[in-house]
């Protein structure tokens, strides 16, 4: 299997400036190469540069800049052209699809957070202390880092990343080889049914409270952006206090992120734990938070009737909260790990069809926590309903395809 690890960093003063000073070089050579690709293309001949043709220039382009740019790997900086060069297969992939294309943009300084090195030995070491008290992993031009190593790293190290998030670094591994650690069976299988009200329901009646971190932390994120909003926002050179206010936002942002993504975690470990398969909905969160479409008013001259816009946005950031796909890719990830089986199924009427006589009607669910079959009078929590039959139409596809 492949497996990824990330780990915080440690750095010094003068570590975490050269690693800042790491990411500008990158991107600046990001931004150069996408100058460069859109010049050749706006001229008369309507040249097309490659990957190739740019990673060809890389030598010229070290030996002239020796301070900044020969600084660095140039296994890394073959890297980063080839980041662009996938965002531009992107971008003909969606003209060709008549989707909305989205050009290669340039990116600021402070929005290019990543620099990737292809291979472990090649401009990088991890581990390079392995016989020391402390793990370390050492980049060129910057040296040896200290790694917060809180898990053990199996498989073998293919690539390394340096990431910024506000101002804390990590290192990400990518791992191949990585041995999977299966779990005893128990015997037990399982359904589930995601929602806002509780963050799921399982098929035995169980229901994990939804924690709704971004509306804990929605005073102080709302104060914070109301100081940022205060500042201008385009200016030629921030001020301190402008500098202070945005990083408030983002640490606030960061911290509803951790901690969203710990309970996935710590929630998805406890289900493959105490379960051989696990049956969750096929949902399409992207679809689902969709903003609806506006209604033109026939009556009058560029108006608009009420869509519900403003109820629908509620019930997005609800969704969006709670992190539906994010802890869904969670739960496969440690299922695989563990030998453990997760299994999605078509998500249409779970919540309205009852699962004792199976009749199928919307005025079965009477109100969002309340179900009543309007057939055979069973009664039971909606939720519940929902992650039972889950649990049942998974039954009937594994019988299916066995």
């Amino acid at each position: 299997m492949i497996r990824a690890y990330k780990f915080l960093l440690r750095p010094t003063r003068g570590q975490a400036a050269a690693l800042a000073e790491m990411l500008r070089d990158h991107c600046s050579l990001y931004n150069a190469a996408l100058q460069e690709r859109r010049d050749a293309y706006r001229h008369v001949s309507q040249t097309t540069v490659r990957y190739g043709d740019q990673s060809a220039q890389l030598k010229a382009i070290r030996m002239g800049d020796p301070e900044r740019q020969g600084r660095w790997s140039f296994s890394s900086q073959q890297a980063t052209l080839r980041r662009l060069d996938k965002a531009f297969a992107a971008f003909f992939r969606r003209v060709k699809a008549c989707e909305a294309p989205g050009y290669p943009r340039f990116k600021g300084v402070g929005h290019f957070d990543s620099v990737t090195f292809p291979r472990d030995g090649d401009g990088c070491r991890w581990d390079s202390f392995a016989h020391g008290q402390r793990t370390r992993v050492r980049l060129q031009g910057i040296g040896h880092i200290r790694v917060h190593q809180h898990r053990p790293v199996h498989g073998r190290v293919k690539t390394i990343t340096v990431k910024r998030e506000g101002r804390r670094w990590y290192v990400v591994l990518t791992c191949d080889n990585v041995p999977a650690g299966g779990m005893p069976p128990t015997g037990e299988v399982i359904g589930i049914d995601m929602g806002v009200v509780h963050f799921l329901t399982t098929s035995d009646g169980e229901h994990v409270a939804n924690p709704r971190f971004l509306e804990a932390m929605a005073e102080d994120l709302s104060e914070a952006q109301r100081h940022l909003a205060t500042f201008p926002k385009r200016t030629r050179q921030r001020t301190k206090k402008h500098r202070a206010a945005a990083r408030q936002v983002a640490k606030l942002h960061a911290r509803i992120r951790r901690q969203r993504l710990d309970f996935h975690h710590k929630t998805a470990r406890a289900l493959v734990r105490d379960h051989d398969v696990i049956a969750h909905e096929r949902l399409n969160t992207a679809g689902m938070t969709k903003a609806p479409a506006p209604r033109a008013d026939p009556d009058t001259d560029g108006g608009f009737l009420p869509n519900g816009a403003a109820a629908k946005a509620g019930l997005n950031r609800s969704i969006l909260d709670a992190g539906w796909a994010q802890f869904l890719g969670i739960l496969a990830n440690k299922a695989e790990s563990a030998g453990r089986l997760v299994t999605s199924v078509d998500a249409r009427n779970t919540s309205c069809t009852c699962p004792v006589c199976g009749h199928v009607a919307r005025e079965n669910r009477v109100t969002q926590a309340r179900f009543q079959c309007q057939a055979c009078g069973f009664t039971a929590n909606a939720d519940h309903v929902g992650a039972t039959n889950v649990l049942n139409r998974a039954g009937l596809a594994l019988c299916s395809v066995g």
